[in-house]
């Protein structure tokens, strides 16, 4: 296997059945601050990597009030600082979004500050409403066609690889830093996606597939059977790798659990109904006038969230591994507190016996 496929692949810890890692979208709670969201982002990333968590990605939304994290790059940036060993990861950058070569640079940076421990996932949606994403791409760029996405890809990996052809007219176009810059490798690109687009093209690309069951469980199966089905080997892999994003919560008690994951749901249901704001607390969940459209959908959002005991969500979490055959999960939670968040992983952790150490990047002060 190739350097960048050692770099891909996970390592079991603890009894997990497969890798665990984590989903960041710093969520904003009711009552609290992007600042109260981004300090806890650098405890979960602490916490992550002292209990054994394999990989820490952060997502790309906009125009979104109860969720911080709109600059992957820089956040990832202030996790490195105190970090020292956990694999950092964009989940994703949208591409339509930027420039391939100033995705370029800014990866190539981040590979120099943390060489080996970061990971460039790359997804095509938006990560917005039509009219924020007219605003990030400017004019005559928000119907983009879809084979536009391959493109922007092929010229994205050429620019880490700098190689462009001499007859190019980016031949002498470098993105600093780069691999010839330092003895650093470039980070390993993966698609991400709720599709069977990014399925195949990852496939067919022989790259890593990150699918996003967490809020569309009901193509994961066929997507993961696309991506398996398309895959050809390459330079970076032999074999399949596939991840899934899984929401899940553990609390004390599965009482505690599920008043948390409804509040997220309450938060969700808001957003799909083009109402976007904070995470509600549970106590605004609990008393909020539900029609019966509004509860139908709050009871299926619950359906696909793993959250309870430390016990049930391990059982939960087993369950979704064998199912879907993934080979690494990556947990998210948009419970409405900090100190909830952190909680779960904790617990999750403990229910596998991963192992707990001090905490190497010293305490989260100041974002």
């Amino acid at each position: 296997m190739s350097e960048t496929g050692d770099r891909i692949r996970g390592t079991v810890r603890g009894t997990a059945p497969v890798p665990l890692s984590v989903l960041d979208l710093a969520t904003v709670g009711s009552g609290s601050t992007s600042y109260d969201a981004l300090r806890t982002s650098v405890a979960l990333a602490e916490l992550a990597e002292a209990r054994g968590y394999e990989r820490h990605w952060v997502a790309e939304h906009h125009s979104m009030p109860g969720v911080a994290s709109s600059a992957p790059a820089v956040i990832l940036a202030h996790l490195a600082a105190h970090t020292s060993r956990i694999r950092l990861g964009s989940g994703g950058v949208m591409l339509p979004n930027h420039a391939p070569l100033a995705v370029a640079e800014q990866f190539g940076t981040l590979e120099a500050l943390a060489p080996g421990r970061i990971d460039l996932g790359l997804g095509r949606a938006p990560g917005t409403d039509g009219r924020t994403a007219a605003a990030l791409r400017g004019p005559g760029r928000l119907d983009e066609a879809a084979d536009e996405f391959p493109r922007r890809l092929a010229e994205l990996t050429r620019f880490l690889d700098d190689d462009f052809p001499d007859a190019h007219p980016y031949a002498r176009v470098h993105a600093v830093p780069g691999p010839v810059q330092g003895p650093t490798s470039r980070p390993p690109l993966w698609l991400l996606g709720s599709s069977g687009f990014s399925a195949r093209l990852a496939g067919e690309l022989g790259l890593p597939f990150a699918y996003a069951h967490h809020f569309s469980a009901a193509g994961t199966l066929p997507a993961l059977d696309l991506y398996r089905e398309s895959f050809r080997p390459s330079a970076v892999l032999d074999a399949p790798y596939a991840v899934i994003g899984v929401s899940a919560l553990a609390a004390d008690t599965a009482e505690e659990a599920r008043a948390q994951v409804r509040a997220g749901a309450l938060g969700m249901l808001r957003l799909r109904s083009g109402r976007p704001g904070l995470v509600p607390t549970p106590e605004e969940a609990a008393a909020y006038p539900y029609s019966p459209l509004e509860r139908e959908f709050i009871d299926s959002w619950l359906a696909t969230i793993v959250h309870g005991t430390p016990d049930e969500v391990r059982t939960g979490l087993d369950d979704l591994a064998k199912r879907t055959g993934a080979d690494e999960l990556m947990l998210t939670s948009s419970a409405h507190s900090g100190a909830a968040r952190l909680r779960s992983y904790a617990l999750v952790a403990d229910a596998y016996g991963m192992p707990s150490e001090a905490p190497a990047g010293g305490p989260a002060e100041g974002v």
